[in-house]
């Protein structure tokens, strides 16, 4: 148990209503979940309003209600705090609830479009290989040391957040990385912790369902940076056109990386293979088993977090060199009539062509090139079009197919993606809707040496269709039907 008075520390209270010295079992924010004596946390979300729900949250036995708007009918032994924001207020409560877990480790937050996932893992896995007992918040998994944990968004509640890094301090955790999403920034659960860096990638089209406009999208990414104290370390993809613009004003100690232009840490490219890169970084080479320019960017990201985090420089590039790719990001298999199939999480415009134009830079152009893709239902409808032009023009063969439809008719996604695509073009494409019947069609057009790209859902090990998720990996999946068809 907690004292309420104890875990409103740092909240910005407009006014309260009952005593803020009774004892709490622990927070929740959905009213579903609420026991006896719980603070329950009225959020404003976009589907429903919590606010909607304090009187069931009362009935199930809260004590405490954190509402921007007080009810009409006040319980007399329910204790009310009245709040600005109660996202915000829920990311100080979750924090002081949990005694403040990220000031007791080096938490570095990593944020822009795509590679979030790719950096803060492998950064994971390098400062293992160092020696060091690490924590992970992503996309793909949540790791407590070597205990695994499923994931469910890219940056989770506050909640969430504070009870696993408080997991990481128990279990001797000092390092941490941290996706950091715009979702996450814009609903304030970042707010509250402290962040020792930040990492910016890059910045692309997506999240514009959300996002009204690619403004407020870039603004929201920077936002983290402003927030960012004076002890910590900023370090910005200056190669991006928003790199500089992540940096104007921070006052975090400001660092930067680039491929084309002068950075702090800086790669050349010196060989791009199947197998892996090598690659020049500031003044020594180094080979690593990641494929194609995007990853040379991420290599950067990855050696310049380790500097500053105190890492010898050598050392850092060592350990470079021993790094496995991440699930789901350019993952690949040879049949043994050489044919290559790749799956990759490419799911806006911007990271579907550049593991396109990886694919080209390493291919002998001998080889037709077959790609499967599709785009995720009730998500950002503008870059629909957009993904099937970028398919097409740099494929030999496209299938447009179902991604996670979600709630929305996959035709009618289809139906959009085809709009991209232009005339001279419509040669190449076919439209299967069933992804797996996509993925054994490109398997069964592919001839030996040919390759085939299957891109948009990576990592993940389920197709959501009607808002029921039914098992799919992609992986799985196409090494399955290419095993059927060498029978």
């Amino acid at each position: 148990m907690k004292i309420l008075k104890d875990i409103l520390y740092k909240v910005a209270i407009e006014s309260v209503i009952g005593s803020t010295e009774i004892g709490i079992h622990k927070i929740e924010f959905d009213s579903r979940k609420v026991e006896l004596n719980d603070i329950f946390v009225a959020i404003r979300g976009s589907l429903s309003n919590g606010h909607d729900y304090i009187e069931k949250a009362i009935q199930l036995g809260a004590k405490a209600i954190i509402c921007d708007t007080l009810p009409q009918n006040i319980e007399k032994e329910v204790t009310y705090i009245q709040v600005k924001d109660t996202n915000t207020a829920l990311a100080f409560i979750a924090s002081n609830y949990f005694e403040d877990p990220s000031s007791k480790l080096k938490l570095v937050g990593v944020t822009g479009t795509n590679g979030k996932t790719t950096i803060a893992s492998l950064l994971f896995q390098l400062f293992q290989k160092a020696g060091f007992k690490v924590g992970l918040l992503s996309t793909v998994k949540i790791m407590v040391d070597n205990t695994e944990y499923p994931a469910t968004h890219t940056t989770p509640d506050s909640i969430t957040i504070n009870h696993y890094l408080n997991e990481m301090i128990e279990a001797g955790v000092t390092h941490c990385f941290m996706e950091v999403s715009s979702h996450g920034i814009h609903q304030k659960r970042t707010e509250a912790l402290h962040f020792v860096g930040g990492i910016f990638t890059n910045l692309s089209h997506d999240h514009l369902d959300y996002h009204p406009t690619f403004a407020e999208y870039r603004d929201v990414k920077k936002s983290f940076f402003d927030s960012l104290p004076k002890t910590a370390f900023a370090l910005s993809n200056i190669d991006d056109k928003n790199g500089a613009v992540m940096l104007q004003n921070t006052v975090a100690r400001k660092f930067t990386y680039a491929l084309k232009s002068y950075a702090d840490f800086k790669a050349t490219i010196l060989e791009s293979q199947l197998s892996g890169l090598l690659l020049k970084v500031n003044d020594n080479e180094v080979w690593v088993k990641l494929i194609g320019t995007f990853n040379a960017y991420n290599v950067l990201a990855i050696y310049g977090t380790a500097v500053e985090l105190g890492l010898d420089s050598l050392e850092a590039l060592r350990l470079l060199s021993d790094l496995e790719s991440v699930s789901g990001r350019f993952q690949y298999i040879v049949t043994d009539s050489k044919i290559t199939a790749i799956v990759d999480y490419a799911h806006t415009p911007d990271a579907l062509e550049n593991v396109l134009k990886t694919v080209d830079d390493i291919r002998t152009k001998n080889e037709q090139l077959i790609t499967v893709v599709g785009c995720g239902g009730n998500r950002d409808k503008t870059k629909r079009p957009i993904m099937a032009k970028i398919a097409t023009d740099l494929s030999d063969k496209a299938i447009l197919t179902s991604d996670n439809p979600r709630n929305e008719d996959p035709e009618v996604i289809l139906d959009e993606m085809e709009q991209g695509v232009e005339a001279h073009n419509y040669k190449k494409i076919l439209r299967i809707t069933d992804r797996k019947q996509a993925i054994k069609t490109a398997c069964q057009l592919a001839q030996p040496n040919d390759i085939i790209l299957i891109a948009g859902k990576g990592h993940e090990t389920y197709q959501e269709i009607n808002g029921v998720r039914h098992h799919f990996d992609d992986m799985e999946t196409v090494k399955e039907i290419l095993e059927q068809l060498r029978k």
